[in-house]
């Protein structure tokens, strides 16, 4: 019997990436939550500024575009007060830093970095000032 070996080669390329997928389903990895992605911005992203500046930065501020170049910058804080990176503030390593005082924070601990990001992303972006749904802090 001759052995193909492109067949072999496809055969593995194919279960490999039905294994990916499921584990990114499993992981949770799915489209954006906008709603998730809501109450973490309001819960975590709102507190903090209103702590250290006293206002908060609504998603309507913004108009979407505005929004996703500086979510695709991922430029915080050039000051260098605090961390520089936007996707610093929904790491799990941040999320596990303020746990003890933040409920979101705990709440969403065991979701990907990338997963809470599309979904604050989602939600920033979905409220910008010129959406169909312009969304404040409230």
């Amino acid at each position: 019997m001759k052995k193909h070996p492109y067949k072999t080669l496809l055969a593995v390329i194919g279960m490999l990436g039905a294994i990916g997928y499921a584990s990114v389903v499993l992981a949770g990895d799915a489209e954006p939550n906008k709603k998730r992605g809501q109450v973490y911005f309001k819960m975590v992203c709102t507190v903090c500024h209103v702590q250290m500046n006293g206002k908060a930065i609504p998603p309507n501020s913004r108009k979407m575009a505005e929004w996703r170049a500086y979510l695709e910058a991922d430029k915080h804080n050039t000051s260098g007060k605090t961390n520089g990176s936007v996707r610093y503030y929904v790491s799990q390593g941040y999320r596990q830093s303020i746990k003890a005082s933040n409920k979101a924070a705990e709440k969403f601990l065991t979701l990907s970095d990338a997963q809470l990001f599309s979904d604050v992303q989602a939600f920033m972006i979905s409220g910008g000032k010129d959406s169909d749904t312009p969304a404040s802090c409230n």
